[in-house]
């Protein structure tokens, strides 16, 4: 098994508890987010886990698309919000200058760094221009796995932003702060906006 196929078994055999945990509301950093975005805009996210993301966005009037890898929590999504969550990989995504805007929490620190490059550029195009790119990572200095075999790139903050300005990235801003994880372990969190 690779570290990717460990991941994508850790979401699929336990898709109902994670997607039915107790877990805080990103509520701050969402409203922070549609506020950059004009109203009923269009979002693409991207890793939409058990779905209160995409629930918060959709009450507040956005066209929400939500899509995750895991095939088990997509549908644990769609019982939530009550429509269709597509089954796609970060790879898969081929929609051009479609998005207002993309959110990405806590789902692209799944990506292998050598692969990140190119899956950000694809973000870039299914953006429209000027359109809005959050996304958060596990901050740390080399890639590797948590306790249940799930694989995190864990960058830390400098790496990232010579990422996202390498691949033309505007107005990037990373937010560093302290939080916890489906693991119950105290972790440091990027918080990354950016505009194409």
């Amino acid at each position: 098994m690779t570290r990717r196929d460990d991941t994508s078994a850790f979401y699929n055999d336990n898709a109902q508890t994670y997607a039915t945990r107790d877990r805080k509301s990103p509520t701050t950093r969402l409203d922070a987010f549609l506020a950059d975005l004009p109203e009923q805009a269009r979002i693409l996210e991207l890793g939409c886990g058990g779905g209160q993301d995409c629930a918060y966005m959709l009450s507040k009037g956005f066209d929400v698309t939500p899509t995750d890898g895991s095939a088990e929590l997509a549908r644990q999504a769609e019982k939530l919000i009550d429509r269709t969550v597509k089954v796609m990989r970060f790879e898969e995504l081929s929609a051009r200058e479609e998005f207002d805007g993309v959110w990405a929490e806590a789902s692209l620190l799944h990506v292998p760094r050598a692969d990140l490059p190119g899956i950000l550029t694809l973000i870039r195009n299914a953006l429209k221009h000027g359109g809005v790119f959050h996304a958060s990572f596990k901050a740390g200095t080399a890639e590797g796995q948590d306790d249940f075999g799930r694989y995190y790139n864990y960058p830390s903050r400098e790496w990232l932003q010579e990422l996202l300005i390498a691949g033309s990235w505007k107005d990037v801003s990373i937010r560093e702060a302290d939080g916890g994880g489906y693991d119950g372990k105290p972790t440091r969190w990027l918080y990354v906006t950016a505009r194409k």
